[in-house]
């Protein structure tokens, strides 16, 4: 019976392994050969169990999250996530239930659940991250998909173990375990034939991990997980081989730690394991000799620190204006940083907390401007119009009346209204922002050129595209100034710039900024940001006055895909 039953389920994609248990090991061998998902016939239960927890190893080893040349904004952006959940010290009790109940509701193994609720203060951090539970896998999946409400609902988790990480390199730092002195580490992995041809092109570039990243200091452990990769015909066995300088990882806030003696396998792999996003240069990548494939590699990686990459610039830039904008630490930050990334509706949920916390006037207006700030973005007009005139309400009470933060309501006022249709209004609001702007602000100030983007915004609705292109044009003066080249703001102003000369016939320019605009975003942004959408949408529009339906076609599919993604159902820029 098995050996009919078992080609017929092998072809099905999200089977990934078939054990075969039976009592006469002999009989099945031979068939069990021509399978490629057969990884073994047991005839006890011991050796299947520990052979599914190698492959389970496997397997999440495999899902790790690399990305080539550091320049991913995921990167970026789960980095900035992490920093802010670093500053939170939540109710251990409180973040647990709601950790469960979010993996009730995901198939997460009751017994596996129920453990965690049990003895999660019995153990440390890093002995759950090690152990073969599903916190290890959960935590991998949303640091490599970016997958903000994981990220959210685990942030707790993320917080101890990076502190325990911590705690554990100071005591090793201590006695000496660690050293200045370079150290040689080892990874195996299975990597997909496209990932190791991307890793093969990247020569002397850069790759990160925006995970906890396990090592070993036993380059045989480590060998014996990329060969079990090859029980994949689509894989490759991949061995790192990593040189590691403490002082890089000192100066780059990056610990890491000896974990053996408190993991859960208690010493067996010689694990070395780093905090999250850390980031190496490829030095060179050789075959291994191996008697029976040809599919074995090692890739020398060197550990390169945090400000050694491209993405670096707009980093700093971008964690400068957070603090700026969001100077409370903790929940404020993190809230701000949800907008940044097109999270709108978790935002929201996190300002109405804060705003029932004690609070300044001055704390009240600004999470009410960014709460004015979130529903806007969800295409909920009035409530952002309204949260954004009770910040103006506090703000004419408590400043002086040419604050630049009034400027910024009556700008904020201007956006809404615009999106209204209320185009007169919106102007009005706008020119208000303005008078104050050039009164209290440098003439290069990225809040005047946000109000000559929302002026052009005014204008382009009008039909008034001579007086909208010229407003663009400032702003992006602007900003061409006083923001790095890859700011995401910038490719607000080519988005706008493109679908002026699109309205206006001028098509090849359109084409132009419309291209300009999503190149930024693309090293700028998270992968399924709703300003993608727009560039796409943009490009799609261009194409289509072209007569080139097809490259339409497959532009607007990619805007869309985008939006059903990010964008509530009932959201106006999904309907149109």
């Amino acid at each position: 019976m098995e050996e009919k039953l078992v080609p017929e389920i092998e072809a099905i994609p999200q089977l990934e392994s078939i054990y075969v248990f039976c009592p006469n090991k002999a009989v099945h061998e031979q068939w069990a050969k021509k399978i490629p998902k057969v990884k073994g016939v047991y005839t006890e239960i011991n050796p299947i169990c520990e052979a599914l927890q190698i492959d389970c190893e496997q397997c999440d080893r495999a899902t790790i999250s690399i990305k080539y040349n550091a320049t991913d904004p995921s990167f970026m952006y789960t980095l900035l996530l992490k920093e802010a959940l670093l500053e939170i010290d939540d109710d251990d009790n409180k973040s647990i239930e709601i950790l469960t109940a979010y993996c009730r509701e995901n198939d997460i193994p009751g017994n596996q659940i129920q453990r965690l609720e049990r003895e999660y203060r019995v153990h440390t951090p890093i002995w759950w991250y090690t152990t073969p539970y599903f916190l290890y896998s959960t935590l991998n999946r949303g640091l490599r998909l970016m997958d903000v409400e994981i990220i959210l609902k685990m942030g707790f988790f993320i917080r101890q173990l990076h502190q325990d990480i911590q705690k554990l390199h100071d005591e090793q730092r201590t006695k000496n375990i660690i050293t200045d002195s370079p150290l040689k580490l080892y990874r195996g992995q299975g990597l997909s034939l496209e990932d190791f041809d991307k890793t093969n092109k990247s020569i002397g570039q850069l790759m990160s991990f925006n995970n906890f990243l396990s090592t070993s200091l036993n380059r045989n452990v480590s060998l014996n997980f990329a060969q079990q990769a090859l029980k994949d015909s689509n894989k490759v066995g991949i061995l790192f081989h990593m040189i590691i300088d403490p002082t890089i990882c000192k100066k780059s806030q990056i610990p890491f730690a000896d974990v053996s003696p408190v993991s859960y396998f208690k010493g067996k792999e010689a694990e070395i394991l780093f905090t999250t996003h850390t980031i190496f240069r490829i030095d060179r990548i050789k075959q291994i000799d191996h008697e029976h494939t040809d599919r074995l590699w090692e890739v020398n990686l060197t550990l390169v620190g945090n400000d050694d990459h491209d993405l670096n610039e707009l980093t700093t830039h971008v964690r400068e204006e957070i603090n700026s904008k969001a100077p409370r630490r903790g929940w404020s930050q993190l809230a701000f940083i949800l907008l940044k990334v097109g999270e709108p509706a978790k935002a929201e949920n996190i300002y109405k907390l804060l705003l029932r916390k004690e609070l300044s006037d001055i704390e009240r207006a600004d999470y009410y401007h960014k709460l004015g700030w979130a529903y806007n973005n969800m295409g909920e007009y009035s409530k952002a119009l309204s949260s954004h005139e009770q910040t103006l309400e506090i703000q004419q009470t408590a400043l002086p009346p040419n604050h630049p933060d009034l400027a910024r309501s009556y700008s904020n006022i201007g956006i809404v209204y615009k999106n209204m249709g209320e185009h007169s209004k919106a102007l009005s609001s706008y020119e208000r922002s303005l008078e104050i702007q050039n009164i209290a602000l440098p003439s290069n100030h990225t809040d005047l050129a946000s109000s000559y983007l929302g002026i052009g915004n005014v204008y382009h609705s009008m039909g008034e595209y001579s007086k909208a292109l010229l407003s663009y044009e400032r702003s992006l003066e602007i900003q061409k100034i006083a923001l790095p080249p890859n700011h995401p703001d910038l490719a607000t102003s080519y988005n706008n710039i493109g679908n002026i000369y699109d309205d206006m016939g001028e098509y090849s320019k359109a084409l132009s900024s419309h291209e300009r605009s999503l190149e930024i975003r693309k090293v700028a942004l998270p992968p399924n940001h709703p300003d993608l959408a727009q560039s796409y949408l943009g490009i799609g529009n261009v194409y289509y006055r072209k007569g080139e339906y097809s490259k339409a076609l497959s532009s607007y599919e990619r805007s869309l895909e985008i939006k059903k993604i990010i964008l509530p159902s009932n959201h106006p820029d999904v309907a149109r």
